[in-house]
């Protein structure tokens, strides 16, 4: 099996959250390839040095389209995105069109850290993400 594809995306009130999530999942995120946005990845991988991450820009410079665009490249498995819900986003359009993306395409795509538990779960457990074609 090829190692899952995860894109890791957070907004800035959900930074250490994500970091904290990723540092309680070091193990098997280590065994896949990470890719996330600017900040964000810099933040986990302040937490977890031996985690392998291709930053990417950050989302307002074009991080959450970078993401976008692997995803319709087919190049991403999973979404993890913990999104703040209480904060306004000055790059809003982005964020939706890379959620829409997600949806389109059929990626897997946790928006909070208890979605982000079960879509690891299940990818542990051999579901889509673990390498079934999309249909």
């Amino acid at each position: 099996m090829t190692a899952i594809r995860l894109a890791l995306v957070a907004h800035d009130a959900r930074k250490d959250e994500l970091a904290s999530f990723a540092e309680r999942h070091r193990v098997f995120l280590g065994q896949c390839a990470l890719f996330a946005t600017g900040t964000t990845g810099l933040r986990i991988m302040e937490r977890c040095p031996e985690l392998d991450i291709t930053r990417l820009k950050s989302g307002p410079y074009g991080g959450d389209q970078q993401i976008g665009a692997m995803i319709a490249e087919n190049a991403i498995d999973v979404l993890i995105f913990f999104v703040d819900p209480l904060s306004p986003l000055p790059h809003d359009v982005d964020v939706k069109a890379l959620m829409r993306l997600a949806l389109v395409y059929d990626v897997p795509m946790a928006l909070n850290r208890a979605t982000a538990e079960m879509v690891l779960a299940a990818v542990l457990r051999g579901g889509k993400a673990a390498g079934e074609a999309a249909g």
